[in-house]
């Protein structure tokens, strides 16, 4: 554990299991931020104006990109969009469950964790929000809320594939349970702009 006080981590998971009843993001290399999703930037979510932060092509089926706002990091970061694009054989459905199946995974060493799921019938999409935490050796506690909206995508060569348009916020030691008693307000507007979100053309390139 980080050495931050207990009362912290207690009452930031108290206020996720009140946050979800009923109802990470790892330090990047330095690799160049390269544009690879045919995207034009910068992007307006809310009030807030994001511009490319960091990408990664880890797979030939694979892409990733982050757009952070003016002043942010991705080491140290409050507001962050993503975009993510799978270009193989596969189904909003299955992605979906396979992000939730990581968070189950993930529930034994981070009670933190939960989450919750919105499908829209009429166009084959799926919303998995979800909260969890982070409580590394010599690092501010980090409590994180991301919202992850799958979308169909076909993509070059007439496969199926999977496209995520998500966000994510951030809070980092005491202010971690203050931040999870305001997203209770904060999060049915935040989930209702990203489903009426109008999502980008998205066309991976190398």
């Amino acid at each position: 554990m980080s050495g931050k006080p207990s009362a912290i981590r207690r009452a930031a998971l108290a206020a996720a299991l009140a946050l979800f009843a009923g109802a990470g993001t790892p330090a990047h290399s330095q690799e160049p931020a390269s544009e690879r999703l045919s995207v034009a930037g910068p992007i307006a979510f809310g009030a807030e104006t994001y511009r490319l932060s960091w990408s990664s092509h880890p797979s030939p089926d694979y892409y990733k990109q982050e757009y952070l706002p003016a002043g942010e990091t991705s080491e140290h970061f409050r507001r962050m969009l993503l975009i993510e694009a799978i270009v193989a054989q596969a189904d909003v459905e299955r992605v979906a469950a396979d992000q939730i199946r990581r968070l189950e995974q993930r529930k034994s060493a981070d009670p933190v964790v939960n989450y919750a799921v919105a499908r829209n019938p009429k166009t084959g999409e799926v919303i998995v929000d979800f909260v969890l935490s982070s409580d590394k050796p010599n690092a501010d506690y980090i409590v994180e809320w991301d919202a992850y909206r799958y979308a169909p995508l076909r993509s070059p060569g007439g496969k199926s594939g999977v496209m995520l348009f998500g966000i994510s916020r951030r809070a980092y030691g005491d202010e971690a349970a203050e931040f999870l008693r305001a997203l209770k307000a904060m999060r049915p507007q935040e989930i209702d702009a990203l489903a009426r979100y109008k999502l980008p053309p998205v066309a991976p390139h190398d």
